[in-house]
């Protein structure tokens, strides 16, 4: 298999574009053959991925680079940053304001989802300068 890279520019505070990315980096992966398990899993890291971009960071970019081992995703954005990682690594743990909330997102669910669908997880973030999340998911385990 002949190594495969897609971009994505995501929109901040846009709602209804939110899961675009997701769901063409989704697709392709199904044309690609990829295990169903493999591409839920990169589905759902790289969905929450864009839901914190479009909630916390006025949007940001998704780099996907899939070979024959793998998939990395690359998810930045030149947001405020995160002042404690730790403490938004809990489940549960939200700074999204209240009328967020009410559409249904915010939860504090997005980066402990983030790092239980991938294989490697890393994260740096810098207040002020925004936050990069790389992601690896294996093709086969």
């Amino acid at each position: 298999m002949s190594a495969l890279t897609l971009h994505y520019d995501v929109p901040g505070d846009d709602f209804t574009r939110a899961g675009e990315a997701s769901s063409d980096i989704k697709n392709k992966l199904k044309q690609m053959g990829i295990s169903p398990d493999v591409i839920r899993n990169v589905a759902i890291a790289t969905y929450e991925g864009e839901i914190n971009m479009v909630i916390h960071a006025n949007g940001g970019t998704i780099d996907a680079a899939i070979d024959a081992e793998s998939i990395t995703l690359t998810i930045k954005d030149t947001g405020g940053g995160i002042p404690d990682v730790e403490l938004a690594m809990q489940e549960g743990y939200t700074t999204a304001q209240e009328h967020i909330r009410a559409l249904g997102f915010g939860a504090g669910m997005g980066l402990p989802n983030m790092k239980k669908y991938t294989d490697e997880f890393n994260i740096t973030s810098e207040v002020g300068k925004g936050t990069e999340v790389i992601m690896k998911v294996y093709l086969s385990k």
